[in-house]
C-alpha cells in the first residue's frame, strides 16, 4: 500500500535555533502541544539519536495511543523520525532554515495506515485534516511561545 504523503511548509517569526529547541524537547511536547501528546519518555538518547515513547492524542478526537518514535536530531535543520503505533507507521521529516522573517519549516509526512477501512477512512481525513490540525496545535502554539 502506497503512504499517504503529507507536505507543508511554515513560518514562524523566530531564530532556528529557538524552534529546534522546542521541537527538541520531547520531555516537554506535553506541555508545549497538549492538543497532539498527553506523555513522553525519552527511552534513550546516544549523541543524536533518540527514542522516545509516547502517548499521543488523533487529530480527530480526544483517543490516545502509545507512539514510538525513533530518530535522528540535526541540529540546527530539525529531525527525521520513524513513528511506530498500532494506527501504523510514520516517517517523518522536520527541516527548517533561516529566512529573513524567521525560520520557515518545511515538514513532511509518510504515513502508512495498517487498517484497510482505516486508510479507506484515515486517507479521506489524513489528507483534508490532519495539517489543519498540526497547523493549530502544534505550529500555531511555537508561534504564540516564540512571537513575543
Amino acid at each position: 500500500m502506497k503512504p499517504l504523503h503529507l507536505e507543508t511548509y511554515y513560518t514562524i517569526k523566530a531564530p532556528r535555533e529557538a524552534v529546534c529547541k522546542i521541537i527538541a524537547d520531547f520531555e516537554n511536547v506535553p506541555k508545549y502541544f497538549p492538543r497532539v501528546a498527553k506523555s513522553a519518555r525519552v527511552v534513550s538518547r546516544d549523541g543524536n539519536k533518540f527514542v522516545v515513547e509516547a502517548r499521543t492524542k488523533a487529530f480527530f478526537g480526544s483517543k490516545t495511543f502509545s507512539v514510538r518514535m525513533e530518530g535522528e536530531l540535526r541540529p540546527p535543520e530539525g529531525f527525521v523520525s520513524t513513528n511506530t503505533s498500532s494506527l501504523g507507521i510514520e516517517h517523518e521529516v522536520f527541516t527548517m532554515e533561516e529566512i529573513p522573517e524567521g525560520t520557515r519549516i518545511h515538514y513532511v509526512n509518510d504515513v502508512e495506515i495498517k487498517s484497510w477501512f482505516l486508510r479507506l477512512l484515515g486517507g479521506f481525513l489524513i489528507k483534508r485534516i490532519a495539517l489543519k490540525y498540526w497547523e493549530h496545535a502544534v505550529f500555531d502554539k511555537m508561534k504564540e511561545m516564540l512571537e513575543k
